[in-house]
């Protein structure tokens, strides 16, 4: 598959596989809090909010990750030139026909046909950095610059990496919110 078809079509899936059943009990979209005060600090039992912006971080934990990333797909300008953090397995994709290869931090997440979804972003590292990548399937945290770019007529987002840290301890593969 072309690139041009595929990173578009992650994208719609991406907002298709988290539209669906989670608005906010008060009306509001997930990303509603990121204009509210920061949140205190508190241990991290679940409970919180599905992100946090107290040290100017964008964060995105896994009990809502689906619902933020389509947040962040759905109101860029919001987002774009803002550090986030995330978690998630390390993948990369050739294509043929650029002759390029695209690295991405994912969960599983619901697709068209069961559990067939990924949900995260493509990441990379800035000009002249070290470029080393971990292995497949490692699990990550991502901590870079949320920016956009062109290629070949279509506006695609990234990661620009601050840093690319495996972990020993993974979270949750699969999400679904």
């Amino acid at each position: 598959m072309r690139k041009t078809a595929f990173l578009p079509a992650l994208c719609l899936l991406l907002i298709l596989s988290g539209c669906q059943r989670y608005p906010l009990a008060d009306g509001t979209s997930p990303g509603a809090a990121q204009d509210a005060a920061p949140a205190q600090s508190a241990p991290d039992d679940g409970a919180q909010p599905a992100s946090s912006q107290a040290d100017g971080v964008v964060e995105i934990k896994e009990k809502m990750f689906i619902a933020q990333l389509n947040d962040i797909y759905l109101n860029q300008d919001d987002y774009l030139g803002k550090t986030i953090r995330y978690e998630g397995m390390f993948t990369q994709y050739h294509w043929d026909d650029t002759d390029m290869t695209y690295y991405m931090v994912y969960r599983q997440s619901p697709g068209c046909c069961g559990a067939d979804g990924q949900a995260g972003f493509e990441v990379v590292w800035p000009e002249g950095a070290d470029s080393t990548y971990p292995s497949e399937n490692d699990w990550c945290q991502v901590v870079g610059t949320l920016e956009a770019y062109d290629e070949a007529g279509q506006s695609y987002l990234h990661i620009v990496l601050d840093s690319l840290t495996v972990l020993q301890e993974r979270g949750a593969e699969f999400v679904s919110q």
